[in-house]
């Protein structure tokens, strides 16, 4: 998730398409916080880990 957020960001700015960049910033926010939590052993969503 946080690899296709940051394409999407690059992709956003390169292209000059604004939703691709908003997108690709919450995407890549989100991937943030659930790898954060996964790491701190918080089980989100019914899922220990999220790959």
């Amino acid at each position: 998730m946080i690899i296709l957020g940051v394409v999407l960001l690059i992709l956003g700015a390169v292209l000059n398409i604004p939703i691709l960049y908003t997108i690709g910033g919450i995407l890549a926010v989100v991937g943030v916080i659930l790898f954060v939590l996964g790491s701190m052993d918080r089980a989100v969503g019914g899922r220990r880990h999220y790959y």
